[in-house]
């Protein structure tokens, strides 16, 4: 079974953040491949469907924490155990500012790289799960992150930001293949980064 989380704040205030991202990214894989209705469970909501691959479907749950961001790590930890699940076969879908507009990449494992919603799930499963970065770019100075990740993306943002989260929900079967480089080409290959102009982007004259 595989569990594919995504991470983000509750409620319509943050709905459309940066953060939030990784929320959109799960919604849009549960509408893609028709999973059930998401339920309150874990601390979150979960839906619970399959994805096609080419040695048969595999059993996934997506789940949405409404911890709070920072605390993501709580219901994670608690769907993990609950299904048995191996932390190899988490995927965790996130914004990532160290990653230009549009950017896509996967990583298996590593240090939370100052990502405090990742930094609270390495705290309950430790740090051997997948990573699935969606790019939004950094606002440039330290002291501007914390308001840059709370913001909502700029009205032009909608042509980078929903292709992306279109295409890796597109793409599913790849990362439930366990083909993570394949999924990061073939994202990237529906949705190229290339298109967008970071400096644009971050000023939102896309």
């Amino acid at each position: 079974m595989l569990l594919i989380a995504g991470l983000g704040n509750p409620g319509p205030t943050y709905a459309k953040t940066r953060h939030n991202i990784g929320f959109a990214a799960v919604d849009e894989i549960a509408r893609r491949w028709d999973f059930g209705p998401f339920r309150s469970r874990f601390q979150g909501f979960a839906a619970e469907g399959s994805i096609p691959t080419p040695d048969g479907p595999v059993r996934a749950l997506i789940l949405k924490p409404q911890t709070f961001y920072n605390e993501s790590g709580r219901a994670v930890g608690e769907a993990l155990k609950f299904f048995k699940i191996e932390p190899e076969n988490l995927v965790v879908f996130y914004d990532e500012i160290d990653l230009a507009p549009g950017r896509f990449r996967m990583k298996a494992g590593g240090g939370a790289a100052g990502n405090n919603g990742v930094r609270s799930i390495t705290s309950q499963v430790g740090p051997y799960f997948r990573r699935a970065r969606l790019g939004t770019g950094h606002p440039g100075q330290k002291e501007l992150v914390h308001g840059h990740v709370l913001s909502e993306f700029h009205k032009a943002d909608r042509k980078w930001v929903e292709p992306l989260i279109e295409a890796v929900a597109e793409a599913l079967p790849l990362l439930a293949a366990g083909e993570d480089e394949k999924y990061q080409t073939e994202v990237m290959r529906l949705a190229p980064a290339d298109k967008v102009d970071p400096r644009k982007a971050a000023r939102g004259e896309l």
